[in-house]
């Protein structure tokens, strides 16, 4: 997938860059189900993006394969004027994008896959900064909830939520890193199935990474939280995976050249397979039985989407 890769980076390294212009690329490839919503933040504009591949036993022709969200979580591609160029945040909307890309020239070549796969993120050339230890995070013209807003579907089964996560000392793997599954509050088992996929994509032994309770609370309780890679978790029911592209050193989000093509590539591919997977019911993100004992044992977690106490 390089060549989706470098075609997709060539056009959101630029100071230019929008929704419109990744519209433009896909309907040349026959891709006609996507949507550009420009929408104005306290901190700047942003374009959000959906692009929903339609699958041959997929929802939107009255099948029943499930469908998988693929969403590209960030600050910004760009921190203009303070930064030039594409910054290492940018990672998670270009890993999708070029899945989407990927997708659709499959589908003009007669590949379809079972189910419908929706891809989301936002195109943003000009984010703020925002101080953060060990290293800076990028900000973002819009608040967490108007990206949850944008970017999950409520037809989504099962979603990949793919962000850079190189700002912080927990994973010291350069490529991209698999979470435990998070649906409705509980931190379930990593899949086993999402690590078979890993490891046959990457051709090495699969990585993940902890997370924590604070991970999977929203943002703006004022507690620490690793990044926004699973802040989906929070707005849905369905499982979510975060997917970190990541780094051996802590890097911050807004740095230039830091980001790694191939290990995009790896990424995208990645996704791909889950995403060809999951339509033909052969990739489980959780084990239903054990996650209905879990809530029969221990009860409800779903508080821990909320803002719990300070709601009152």
């Amino acid at each position: 997938m390089l060549k989706q890769v470098i075609e997709l980076f060539d056009l959101l390294d630029s100071s230019k860059a929008n929704g419109e212009v990744i519209k433009e690329l896909l309907l040349e490839k026959n891709q006609k189900n996507v949507i550009v919503e420009s929408v104005q933040g306290d901190k700047g504009k942003t374009d959000f993006i959906k692009i929903k591949i339609s699958g041959i036993k997929g929802k939107d022709k009255g099948g029943d394969a499930p469908t998988l969200g693929i969403i590209g979580r960030l600050g910004g591609l760009g921190a203009r004027p303070e930064r030039i160029g594409f910054v290492s945040d940018g990672d998670g909307a270009l890993t999708v994008l070029s899945v989407a890309l990927k997708l659709s020239e499959m589908a003009t070549q007669g590949d379809h896959l079972d189910g419908d796969v929706i891809v989301t993120t936002h195109i943003c050339p000009d984010a703020p900064t925002r101080p953060h230890d060990p290293v800076p995070f990028m900000d973002s013209p819009v608040d967490i909830y108007t990206m949850n807003k944008h970017e999950i579907d409520a037809e989504m089964d099962a979603i990949l939520s793919v962000d850079t996560t190189k700002g912080n000392r927990i994973i010291n793997h350069k490529g991209f890193a698999v979470s435990p599954t998070v649906k409705e509050g509980y931190i379930l088992r990593v899949s086993e199935d999402l690590l078979d996929i890993m490891q046959n994509v990457t051709g090495k032994l699969p990585v993940t990474f902890p997370i924590t309770t604070q991970d999977i609370t929203p943002y703006g309780n004022g507690i620490y939280h690793l990044n926004s890679i699973l802040q989906p978790s929070v707005a849905t029911k369905a499982p979510v995976v975060g997917i970190a592209i990541t780094a051996e050193t802590p890097v911050p989000g807004c740095a230039t050249g830091a980001t790694h093509l191939t290990d995009i590539e790896m990424a995208s591919r990645f996704c791909l397979e889950v995403a060809k997977a999951f339509g033909r019911k052969q990739c489980r993100f959780f084990d239903e039985q054990e996650f209905s004992r879990l809530k029969k044992l221990y009860g409800d977690l779903s508080h821990l989407q909320t803002f719990g106490n300070m709601e009152e």
